[in-house]
């Protein structure tokens, strides 16, 4: 598998700023439907501005990164996907099963040959279907391979991996791949490279970051990855707070939405101003923009309380609001720009 040159480029490894300068290894997960694909692309971005090497890998095989680059899917090998302000560079890879087995194969056993047999026998895809912490043995340990690598040299190749990882309900027992491959192989390379895994995944050079929404569901889920990471002692990092959308209204405005006093002669006093088409009746449309008051000043309210909820479980919180827009390569910036600015990197 190719991988990119050193040559030509500052050392990498140098120290980082922001929140999480001793980590090296970034992962990223979230329930689903809460964007965490398009978070953790924004954080490779984030953590590239300013000069820095990142890896955006993805470990489920939806191509989710080569859709939100525009690129076509991603090969098992480090491409160039995207220029970060400042100078950096973000490399992605989707991480296959497969050839991860054939590569460890390789590594381990010099057996190249006898691994492609197995795969037109069928035989990968047995191993890892009765076997499935084999599976995430092969993927988190892709993950480590780049976070070590060229650091025996003093020249890491990456200063960050950003693993856009299995949601949250998974998580935990994904990067918890000792207790995995525990009833599979007791010693030899499988249990080496397990424990080697689990030495970098329970260091503080890892932080496993959650993506949520601001609704009951995420949040919930959120809060419950939290405290499973933890049991486990697996190193929780940040909670994302994606597609937030903010109050349309002032405190004031808010409390008589959710009271129902708003001023019904300032309202329509505003729909006349805004002189709309004949057609539209100005009382109904007077009645529908309160009603749609209250249903917001409602979903504020919920919001904050999901919020509490998030300070409470004590991790930092970034925030990343509604892109109105759509997600495109512009969008992308603007979210990594929005990250350094809290502090990200």
């Amino acid at each position: 598998m190719s991988t990119p040159s050193t040559a030509g480029r500052p050392v990498t490894g140098k120290p980082r700023g922001g929140d999480w300068p001793k980590v090296r290894l970034h992962v990223v997960s979230g329930k689903g439907g809460t964007g965490k694909t398009t978070v953790a692309a924004a954080l490779a971005l984030a953590l590239a501005s300013g000069g820095g090497r990142v890896l955006l890998m993805e470990v489920e095989g939806r191509q989710g990164i080569a859709q939100l680059f525009d690129t076509p899917p991603l090969p098992y090998e480090e491409r160039l996907v995207a220029v970060a302000p400042d100078g950096g560079e973000v490399f992605a890879l989707a991480v296959d099963p497969e050839a991860a087995l054939l590569e460890y194969l390789e590594m381990f056993y010099n057996m190249r040959r006898a691994g492609t047999a197995l795969r037109k026998l069928g035989a990968v895809d047995f191993a890892t279907t009765i076997a499935p912490g084999v599976r995430d043995v092969l993927l988190t340990g892709k993950a480590i391979e780049a976070v070590k690598r060229g650091e025996r040299a003093g020249k890491p190749t990456y200063d960050a991996i950003v693993m856009d990882a299995p949601p949250t309900g998974r998580i935990t027992r994904f990067l918890n791949v000792t207790s995995e491959v525990g009833g599979l192989a007791k010693v030899g390379p499988i249990k080496s490279q397990s424990d080697s895994v689990m030495a970098v995944i329970r260091s503080p050079r890892t932080a496993v970051h959650l993506v949520t929404l601001l609704e009951e569901m995420p949040v919930q889920e959120t809060l419950d990855g939290i405290e499973e990471l933890r049991e486990s002692q697996l190193p929780v990092g940040a909670v994302i707070v994606n597609m937030e959308r903010g109050p349309r209204l002032t405190p004031e405005g808010l409390r008589d939405a959710l009271d129902g006093t708003l001023d019904v002669d300032e309202v329509k006093a505003g729909v006349v101003a805004a002189e709309l088409p004949r057609k539209l009746n100005v009382n109904t449309v007077t009645k529908t923009l309160i009603a749609e008051a209250a249903e917001h000043a409602e979903r504020v309210e919920l919001e904050q309380t999901e919020r509490e909820r998030l300070d409470a479980a004590e991790r930092p919180i970034y925030e990343l609001p509604e892109m109105s827009g759509g997600i495109d390569l512009g969008a992308l910036y603007a979210m990594a720009r929005m990250l350094r600015e809290q502090g990200v990197a």
